[in-house]
């Protein structure tokens, strides 16, 4: 059982990238922490390296697949009973392959789907349901992108995920606000994480090109000039996870250096 004035948080996707960065910034504001992650050896690292920097039983590593449904409320049960809490929910996890636009198939669409707006579904219902069994609100929080704004070439699967993911938390905002629970988005754009280094280097490619000039088309439209860190984006989500952001909800924070202006 962890301390009773500890918050919980449960992160899915949190064995690698933006999910790992944002497990340890929610760990650094004094969260408990549950590391969800398709890969239980990464999630296991993620996890000891925050036990043994901000104490035993910050974290606890949990395998999930996020596209299976009673998989994610099982898992988030295991953090519960771990815990004996939760506040916030994560659903970070996602897959981002490049999609040409007349050549991805069904099985593209459907594991890009499954994961992204599935998991995102998923995850909002076991949140639910924890909150309301532990008999208090909480904040749910999705990872939508730059590309859930503005439509980027080569990722019409992910992109449509991410504009859905926005459509999700908007309405998932105004059902669960009178149970106490805000709904927001983060919206990243490149970050140095495997996944875009992944679609970088397939784009380069796909053009002949090394992934240095894969990166390159993607980051010459961010005003800050330079790519985003992990913990640029886990920043915005320890916002989005803290008190400051109570009268906030139904919104989409872009931290992107830059690229979409609203």
């Amino acid at each position: 059982m962890g301390n009773a004035t500890k918050k919980v948080a449960f992160i899915t996707g949190a064995g690698q990238g933006i999910g790992e960065a944002i497990s340890y910034r929610l760990a650094t504001d004094g969260f408990h922490v549950a590391v969800a992650d398709f890969n239980l050896d990464t999630a296991t690292e993620v996890a000891k390296a925050l036990n043994s920097k901000f104490g035993d039983n910050t974290a606890m590593p949990i395998k999930v697949d996020v596209s299976d449904r009673e998989g994610v409320m099982k898992a988030v049960d295991e953090a519960v009973a771990h815990f004996g809490d939760l506040h916030v929910i994560v659903n970070n996890a996602g897959l981002g392959p490049q999609t040409p636009i007349e050549t991805f198939t069904y099985e593209d669409y459907r594991k890009v789907y499954d994961v992204n707006v599935g998991g995102t579904y998923w995850g909002i219902q076991a949140a639910v349901k924890s909150f309301r069994k532990l008999g208090h609100g909480g904040k749910i929080i999705n990872a939508s992108s730059q590309a859930g704004h503005v439509g980027n070439p080569g990722l019409a699967v992910y992109g449509g995920t991410k504009f859905a993911i926005r459509g999700i938390t908007q309405t998932a905002a105004k059902d669960l606000a009178p149970l106490g629970i805000t709904v927001n988005a983060f919206c990243p754009g490149i970050v140095k994480t495997p996944m875009m280094m992944g679609i970088a280097e397939q784009t380069g490619k796909e053009a002949g090109k090394d992934t240095e000039w894969g990166l390159k088309q993607f980051s010459q439209n961010i005003t800050l000039g330079r790519l985003s860190e992990p913990s640029d984006v886990a920043a915005c989500v320890s916002y989005l996870a803290g008190s400051d952001s109570d009268y906030m909800t139904g919104q989409a924070l872009i931290i992107d250096g830059g690229m979409v202006f609203n």
